[in-house]
């Protein structure tokens, strides 16, 4: 495995194994200079969204690096303001637009169940509507690929009841501590891809020390095994940093692999840092 490497997705498209994560990375200098380091240090898989706010210093990055736009997956997502088919396309073009892009490789529908929508189940109807947007995007050569973010089965076996066009993708929030391990197997047995964002679970992971233990055996960084650990798991890791140095080191992780033991160990750390992210109670 190299960053060079790839998955394939249920129709036939190639998405690097690790992509560039740009949550919380603020619009302006941080977000453009990040996206500009990960680029340099061989990233070609960047993802941002709509709600992070920085799509336009994303866009922007990319469009200073010269790197070919065939040579890059770059992936956005929809937000919950836009949860019927008219805002949908809308809010996919807006998102084009910052990004200064004619096609994205990868677009998702970012929670599946907006609060704002809760009541009576309409989020199910939002979501089908969305979707139903988003296939035509996708029919339309827009997008590459297209899929969910933060969907749970309940919402995928909502989802299936009225999509033409499977997902391709559900990105969720998965680390040794948070492992989802119902949802991951559901994705592979219906050929979504899993990808892991937070894999270095926001941070709080960095100090264990059963991580540590296993990061000094291999002379690599806690933050190195941690994404090691979603490709050993076959999972696509969506590492982030706003520092280069920091950018650079978590490339290196294709010259070694984790031992059965080392997996299980970290296996064994499923809710020790108190991780869980459940899309059905954020305040949003």
């Amino acid at each position: 495995m190299s960053l060079n490497d790839t998955y394939t997705l249920s129709n036939g498209v190639k998405i690097p194994v690790i992509g560039f994560g740009t949550w919380q990375a603020p619009d302006g200098d941080v977000a453009y200079q990040s996206v500009r380091s990960a680029l340099d240090n061989g990233y070609r898989h960047i993802d941002t969204a709509a709600i992070y706010g920085n799509e336009v210093s994303v866009g922007r990055a990319i469009a200073d690096s010269g790197i070919a736009r065939h040579e890059l997956f770059i992936t956005t997502k929809l937000w919950n303001d836009a949860h019927d088919y008219d805002s949908a396309r809308q809010a996919f073009q807006t998102s084009l637009d910052r990004l200064g892009l004619d096609y994205v490789d990868l677009y998702l529908i970012h929670w599946p169940n907006p609060k704002h929508l809760r009541q009576n189940n309409q989020w199910e109807i939002g979501n089908a509507e969305a979707w139903r947007a988003m296939e035509d995007i996708y029919q339309a050569g827009k997008a590459r690929a297209i899929g969910v973010s933060n969907f749970q089965i309940s919402d995928l076996k909502s989802l299936e009841k009225h999509q033409s066009i499977a997902p391709m993708v559900n990105q969720n929030f998965l680390n040794p501590s948070d492992q989802q391990s119902e949802l991951v197997q559901y994705n592979q047995q219906h050929n979504i891809l899993n990808e892991a964002y937070s894999p270095l679970g926001t941070g709080k992971l960095l100090s264990n020390p059963v991580i540590e233990n296993i990061s000094q055996k291999y002379n690599k960084s806690v933050a190195q095994i941690l994404i090691r650990w979603s490709l050993d798991k076959g999972f696509l890791p969506l590492p982030k940093s706003t520092h280069a140095d920091y950018i650079k080191a978590n490339t290196d992780v294709f010259d070694f692999s984790l031992s059965a033991d080392d997996i299980q160990q970290l296996d064994n750390l499923s809710g020790s840092a108190g991780l869980h992210l459940d899309a059905s109670q954020a305040d949003f």
